[in-house]
């Protein structure tokens, strides 16, 4: 005999009694191909890696985790940044739920070209989109980890010769009221730095970079700030985080700063 999927009871369906909504619910570290469009009008294959969450009602026993599934398999021929917002709707609505939430982080790369020699190699960056979705509105936040070269102000001046230089992350985060490119982001933070990294260097590439960076010395306090200007003067960007993390040299420890702005709600 065979047993049809409606004779079977959905347990996640039963009422529950004790009263506690749940803010967010539904599956994580889910690995999908997607693809990324890219400044240069190409598209870039890459893997992400998701978190996809609903809020549930004080009264739902459980939520459906196979559709958070079903949805990502329903979109293969669709799953892109630009196709995001709608992922996130259409999740939230398959849910049934009053809020949908979805972080999609990949791995993102651009073709540099050396300053000097001009050989060109990839670069790799972090990436990830954040939706946070409800029936009447949808923030989409995106998020890109940055690494370049950071030279310390106070090691210069106080050295006779040499200064202390370390790799550092700059993290942006960014809601826009208009598209902006990944890209876009990425170029604010290797210009605000001590250097930009490569990687391919040649040894007149590796001289150039080096005494740019003497030349151009940033404690984090100065990346952060620097930052925070060109994303002031950007009017579309709407909501914005900048971090820095040096990665000490000379310190068994990181040196880290933030800035934060909506200016929604705050004016400068």
């Amino acid at each position: 005999m065979t047993t049809k999927s409606n004779d079977i009871e959905d347990v996640q369906n039963r009422a529950d009694t004790r009263e506690l909504p749940i803010h967010k619910v539904g599956i994580k570290d889910i690995e999908h191909p997607i693809r990324v469009l890219d400044r240069s009008g190409g598209e870039q294959p890459t893997v992400a890696r998701l978190n996809m969450f609903v809020e549930l009602p004080h009264n739902f026993k459980g939520t459906h985790m196979s559709r958070f599934v079903e949805i990502l398999e329903e979109n293969d021929a669709d799953i892109s940044v630009r196709s995001f917002r709608g992922i996130v709707t259409r999740m939230r609505e398959r849910l049934e739920a009053a809020r949908g939430h979805l972080e999609m982080s990949f791995p993102y790369f651009m073709k540099k070209t050396a300053p000097v020699s001009g050989v060109e190699s990839l670069m790799n960056y972090q990436v990830t989109l954040i939706g946070d979705c409800s029936e009447s509105s949808c923030d989409i936040t995106m998020k890109v980890v940055v690494p370049v070269t950071s030279l310390c102000p106070c090691s210069k001046g106080i050295s006779d010769y040499g200064a202390h230089s370390q790799r550092s992350h700059i993290t942006i985060s960014a809601q826009t009221s208009e598209f902006v490119w990944l890209e876009e982001l990425v170029d604010i933070a290797e210009r605000q730095a001590s250097s930009e990294l490569y990687g391919i260097l040649k040894r007149p590439d590796e001289k150039h970079v080096t005494e740019r960076a003497y030349d151009n010395p940033k404690f984090v306090e100065d990346l952060v700030r620097d930052i925070a200007v060109e994303l002031n003067n950007d009017k579309r960007v709407v909501v914005y985080t900048v971090e820095a993390e040096n990665f000490e040299s000379i310190h068994n420890h990181s040196a880290y700063a933030l800035i934060e702005r909506d200016k929604r709600t705050d004016t400068i």
